[in-house]
């Protein structure tokens, strides 16, 4: 484990001196020194004043969001969806042309793209037959180069948790560990915030899109040693959250009965589902799942997601990526969704 990854930031960020917003010295008192428009806002949403910037630390968000991960809110950041975080992270670490990520394949395409953005070298390296995270796999693939180590648990599109010390194992490598929980509520396993609230060079990303049900909204956060944090808001936009999706994310942490309830029933949906598919005869796998989706295995991906499309029913085909031949995910719907889903493919010939 490094004890610092100060030395891993782009030197032109750490020489960058952040821009500092009106917001960033008062939140209140009358407030003539942003450019703000007195009179007030063309519409209004839940007594939310539109007419003022948000405050662009995002304070009581951070604060809640601490509470719940049993971290202080000086390990907490606050973006426009995990993916925000994702790409921060690229350009306060990766100098394009020269820096590279690790990837462990078939995950989430986002990473590929991210890098892509930044111009930073993918060394790709694949999970086992079963899916699972080969600590001495990634590690060949690391050199004084790499910079990040992506790893998403429970993965996107396998749908099966990554073993915890397999993930903790790669911190001894000098590149920071990133950690995409997009779906660890949907899983019976413990998030590694804590860790990383300790652990200079691991990084949580977390998102409100899926058991929170706040796709729309655009909200996820980063766990992470507060000097991570730092920089993450140092070389963010001053105003990365707006006020109402800081308000409605609010609302729904206030109610987390409410969000243990979807998820039992996502659950007890994908179980249902489950049983119903591995008795079709177009289905030859259905993989494991500590997700809100599941990976089936089909005898003709591509034919199949023709003919489910037809019938207005949309999955996505992952038959392209790594060890995902003939492959299509299938999110979890509710028990009419899921019905309909079924007798679609009962209708497929064979």
């Amino acid at each position: 484990m490094i004890s610092t990854i100060d030395h891993l930031v782009r030197p032109n960020i750490r020489a960058l001196k952040p821009y500092r917003s009106a917001r960033q010295d008062h939140v209140s008192g009358i407030l003539l020194d942003a450019n703000e428009n007195a009179f007030g806002s063309s519409v209004s949403w839940d007594g939310v004043p539109l007419n003022r910037y948000p405050d662009p630390a995002q304070r009581q968000l951070r604060d809640r969001l601490a509470e719940m991960n049993g971290v202080p809110p000086t390990s907490i950041f606050v973006g426009v969806g995990s993916d925000e975080v994702i790409d921060l992270l690229f350009r306060i670490f990766c100098e394009p042309g020269r820096s590279n990520v690790v990837i462990p394949e078939p995950t989430y395409g986002m990473y590929r793209v991210a890098a892509a953005v930044q111009d930073a070298e993918v060394r790709s390296c694949l999970l086992t037959e079963e899916f699972q995270l080969d600590a001495d796999v990634v590690r060949r693939c690391v050199d004084g180069n790499t910079r990040l180590v992506f790893v998403c648990t429970p993965n996107n599109p396998t749908a099966n948790l990554l073993r915890r010390e397999a993930i903790l194992a790669l911190t001894a490598e000098n590149a920071v560990v990133v950690v995409d929980e997009a779906y660890l509520d949907f899983a019976d396993a413990a998030s590694l915030a804590p860790s990383a609230a300790s652990t200079p060079n691991l990084v949580v990303t977390r998102t409100l899109s899926k058991a929170w049900g706040l796709a729309g909204a655009r909200c996820g956060y980063a766990v992470a040693h507060p000097s991570v944090i730092d920089w993450l808001m140092r070389v963010k936009s001053p105003y990365n959250m707006n006020a109402l999706t800081a308000s409605v994310a609010l609302e729904a942490l206030a109610n987390q009965d409410r969000m243990k309830a979807s998820v039992e029933r996502i659950i007890e949906e994908r179980r249902w589902l489950e049983a119903k598919l591995v008795k079709l005869s177009c289905v030859e796998h259905v993989f494991p799942s500590d997700a809100n989706f599941l990976l089936v295995r089909v005898s003709d991906a591509n034919r199949i997601y023709a003919h489910l499309a037809a019938q207005g029913i949309i999955v996505r085909n992952r038959s392209t990526e790594l060890r995902c031949d003939n492959c299509l995910r299938m999110t979890v719907g509710t028990r009419p969704q899921n019905e309909l889903l079924i007798a679609a493919l009962r209708g497929v010939v064979q």
